[in-house]
């Protein structure tokens, strides 16, 4: 028996003593994809146009040696992130990241303009979600896409998003894995508008035009995802969270919620129960932002486990599509995408490996000093021996066995590039 399987058999007898079954807890944690974001590869540059600047809220820091140029270098160091990540995935493929030889613009993307990608999540077993890039672009004019004032600007974001919705749709067919479609725009004014109304009656009517068409949710789901606020649009950000809480409500889509995305005083956690009494689902995009939306790698701090909480607590995890949203160019790539897939499955462990049922008795029973007793004991409880075991039974690294790994793919793959 490897020292592994031992510690994890102690910790399971340590968690039926309050009632936890071990092995349902993995079997759940198993079945739980998370949306593992492709941008973290390459700094957000994509492929449209790799070498232009960022633009639209949008910002990496940073000059780490090795990131991906073309779309078989990103494919290559997801595959060896991948491969030290417990269970199997989604990749989130934003609009910029097609492959082709062909010269295309945002509102001419077809499927066949992500082939390559179908093939390669086929190979792997993966699922693929989809954002339509609504920045970096020479058609985002004043800062603003879908709520510009002139037409011909509008017209052309509208009808990216409309391929959009269309590449989604492809993606959930050929994979047999709903494809989660998700609008981020980075509309916004750098100082104080007069009008804010106008702005914000354009962008739903653009978001109308880009949805009249009707499509399957067997294979695809639009979710809206709003700001606080972005570079460039720190006054001002015409996708606001109550914007997309009505609009996604009244037009029955995802509300996608960013971890970032908010004042620094607000925190996902306390949202989630709330948006689930009134949408079929919701969208999570798990960040970590310091003082503002800085998308730092995720870690293993008390939000992360307060979303995760809510998610099991809650029984929010059929209803809810997990992924993340980060890039930090200041550390190894591959190392950045393991942290924290890694972190939030953990995270989501720990909520599993909770006797939530006694602890809700509790709380129903004004009990409250044992609900602060038992949640703080709990703590303590072995759940990185179960980790463990989840690792090892998945065949992946156990411990920081992985960062071995990366460091040889560093000096054979990345430092060659």
């Amino acid at each position: 028996m490897s020292d592994v399987k031992a510690r994890y058999k102690e910790a399971k007898r340590k968690y039926e003593s309050i009632g936890v079954d071990t092995d349902k807890a993995l079997e759940k944690l198993q079945q739980i994809k998370i949306s593992v974001h492709c941008w973290q590869g390459d700094d957000v540059k994509g492929f449209l146009n790799p070498d232009g600047e960022l633009t639209g809220g949008i910002m990496t820091t940073g000059d780490y040696p090795g990131r991906a140029h073309t779309p078989e270098e990103l494919r290559q160091d997801l595959d060896k992130a991948f491969s030290l990540i417990p269970g199997k995935h989604k990749l989130n493929l934003h609009a910029m990241y097609l492959d082709t030889d062909e010269t295309v613009d945002l509102n001419e993307i077809e499927p066949k303009h992500y082939e390559k990608w179908v093939e390669w999540a086929k190979e792997k077993q993966l699922g693929l979600d989809f954002n339509p890039t609504f920045f970096s672009h020479p058609m985002m004019k004043d800062g603003l896409t879908l709520s510009h004032p002139d037409k011909e600007v509008r017209e052309f974001w509208i009808e990216h998003g409309k391929r959009s919705r269309k590449i989604a749709s492809y993606f959930g067919k050929e994979l047999g894995a709903v494809s989660i479609n998700n609008f981020w725009v980075p509309d916004g004014m750098k100082d104080n508008p007069i009008d804010r109304l106008k702005p914000r009656q354009r962008l739903a009517e653009s978001y109308d035009a880009i949805f009249e068409e009707e499509v399957d949710k067997t294979y695809t789901l639009d979710a809206l995802e709003s700001k606080l606020f972005g570079i460039g649009a720190e006054a001002f950000t015409v996708g606001s969270h109550e914007f997309y809480m009505g609009y996604g409500i009244t037009r029955n889509k995802l509300i996608g919620l960013d971890a970032g995305h908010f004042h620094p005083t607000e925190t996902v956690s306390n949202k989630l129960s709330a948006l689930s009494l009134f949408t079929d689902g919701l969208l999570l995009h798990v960040s970590r932002p310091i003082r503002w939306d800085s998308d730092h790698v995720v870690i293993m701090d008390d939000e992360l486990q307060g979303i995760a909480n809510e998610l099991v607590r809650n029984n929010l995890l059929d209803k809810t599509y997990i992924g993340l949203d980060y890039f930090d160019a200041t550390i190894n790539r591959i190392s950045a995408w393991v942290i924290g897939t890694r972190n939030t499955q953990k995270a989501l462990l720990k909520a599993l490996l909770e006797p939530t049922d006694d602890l809700r008795k509790l709380e129903e029973e004004f009990n409250f000093t044992s609900r602060l007793a038992y949640t703080e004991e709990f703590k303590d409880f072995p759940y990185a021996d179960v980790w463990n075991y989840f690792c090892e039974i998945n065949n992946v690294p156990v411990g920081l066995d992985w960062l071995e790994e990366v460091e040889q793919y560093e000096q054979n793959v990345l430092k060659m590039r």
